[in-house]
């Protein structure tokens, strides 16, 4: 099932519109309660005592539902309203229908029974922080248990728009409503989630953000015909490297080369293009490329552009930069050529892959606020800038100008190491320059270039993985997607 994202606001409109459709809340809490009992029932057995902890809202209206289907199909179940007996409509309709049903409830926890699984159904999408001393005395004592730790829609303490809290239910398993909250996604409350699923509210999807996986990429990424020639795939220039980095232009290059790109001109100095061609014999070099690109020279016939990994000369870049601005070409730029600049209007793509540092020194805001609003800060600046930003890192997000966009679902710490980014540059350049949608060529690198980390680990400790090695698994990787 396709996962999509939605912020609280979102959330609310869905709600009315389904109402004004006929789909009354008593119904969808009714949906989400049989959905979570099925999901849970998979976790869990009838010879284990099982902890509902339900708010006073429509999320603890969720629990009540949950619990009420857990009693019929004989778990042993304990219901407690630790803050108070449900206050909603919908919660209190349901929690009717469980009392005439003669199901036991508490308010107030048993501490001294041993629980194997606390579900948490506390607070919802409309959490406020910070929480008081009570819930949090509740969540200590929830996350200091031995036992499975369940959330229903997003974790008691976690917002649903942003990453930043203090202390929230540490759960193993969080299943959202109709679709993942961005703070999942977002730090450090993705800390907070665990293992995250769906539940279907029969509800049709409005979202314009969703995640992107395998799926995605078989179902948009390009077959290749027999007939085929370099030429169907496109020349691409990588202005890459430098006297004291020419690895970045390797790592950038191979990412291209094993992308499938048809042609590849690098520009870099006379001593990288020494240093690389025996490892890159395929690619042509274009010596000086950076400086002569300054001056407002360019190879002919290409494609698509990137520059930046390994370069360190801010001037020549800039000058660069203004030269391929002017082309009507596809513009990917990364490392050395992003900081805070205006942007002259321009109507072919131009894609930007800033990590969380990098992203602090265009927009003036702090790593810690990005990482804690990333989908929204990287959105906004997609569609003030009209461009696509890759925002690197756990799960990167990409956001398109349109306002729509994705989160990558693929790779692992592996990555975190230096010459990370500049493959993915190079994987980049050459899906510019071999597909026709380049919304999803962007989105189809950047997993792939994931997989290929999550490929690789499969053998080997990820602290022992080398950057370089990571195109080596992307054939198996494509292969397995594909086929």
């Amino acid at each position: 099932m396709k996962l999509y994202i939605y912020r609280e606001e979102e959330i609310r409109k869905v709600d009315t519109e389904a109402m004004e459709h006929g789909l009354p809340v008593n119904t969808l809490m009714e949906n989400a309660g049989r959905g979570l009992f099925e999901k849970i029932a998979k976790h869990v057995t009838k010879e284990m005592s099982i902890l509902i902890l339900a708010g006073k809202g429509n999320n603890g209206g969720d629990g009540i539902v949950l619990a009420r289907y857990l009693q019929l199909n004989g778990y042993e179940t304990d219901l407690v309203f630790p803050f108070g007996m449900p206050a909603s409509v919908t919660a209190t309709e349901h929690f009717r229908f469980y009392k005439n049903l003669h199901f036991p409830f508490s308010t107030s926890i048993n501490k001294e029974k041993h629980y194997d699984v606390i579900i948490d159904s506390l607070l919802g999408i409309g959490t406020r922080l910070p929480l008081n001393e009570m819930y949090i005395d509740c969540i200590t004592w929830c996350n200091e248990q031995p036992a499975l730790r369940i959330a229903v829609d997003l974790p008691t303490g976690v917002l649903a728009d942003q990453g930043n809290t203090d202390i929230a239910f540490r759960a193993d398993y969080t299943y959202a409503l109709h679709g993942c909250k961005p703070s999942a996604f977002l730090l450090p409350a993705a800390h907070f989630y665990g293992e995250v699923d769906v539940i279907d509210l029969g509800l049709p999807h409005t979202s314009n953000w969703k995640l992107w996986d395998g799926n995605d990429v078989a179902r948009t990424l390009s077959d290749r015909s027999t007939f085929s020639h370099k030429g169907s795939f496109g020349t691409g220039l990588l202005l890459a490297g430098s006297d004291e980095m020419p690895g970045s232009a390797l790592l950038a290059g191979l990412g291209a080369m094993k992308t499938g790109i048809g042609k590849l001109v690098i520009g870099t100095s006379k001593f990288v293009a020494s240093t690389i061609s025996n490892r890159l014999p395929e690619a042509t070099y274009w010596f000086d490329g950076l400086q002569r690109c300054a001056k407002g020279h360019l190879v002919k016939g290409i494609r698509a552009a990137a520059i930046g990994p390994g370069l360190n000369a801010p001037y020549l870049v800039e000058e660069a930069i203004n030269c391929l601005w002017e082309r009507d070409i596809p513009l990917l730029m990364d490392a050395g050529a992003l900081t805070e600049r205006e942007y002259a209007p321009r109507e072919t793509p131009v894609i930007i892959t800033p990590h969380p540092g990098e992203f602090s020194r265009m927009t003036g805001k702090t790593v810690e606020e990005i990482q804690s609003d990333r989908i929204k800060l990287a959105s906004e600046y997609a569609i003030n800038h009209r461009m696509i930003v890759v925002l690197k890192g756990t799960y990167t997000v990409i956001a398109y100008p349109d306002g729509t966009g994705v989160i990558n679902t693929s790779g692992n710490h592996c990555l975190a190491k230096g010459g990370s980014g500049d493959t993915l540059t190079g994987m980049l350049l050459a899906l510019l320059c071999t597909e026709e949608d380049i919304k999803s060529a962007v989105a189809n690198g950047v997993y792939l270039h994931g997989a290929c980390a999550d490929e690789i680990v499969k053998n080997k400790d990820a602290r022992a993985v080398s950057i370089g090695e990571l195109t080596d698994v992307l054939g198996t990787v494509l292969q397995r997607i594909k086929g």
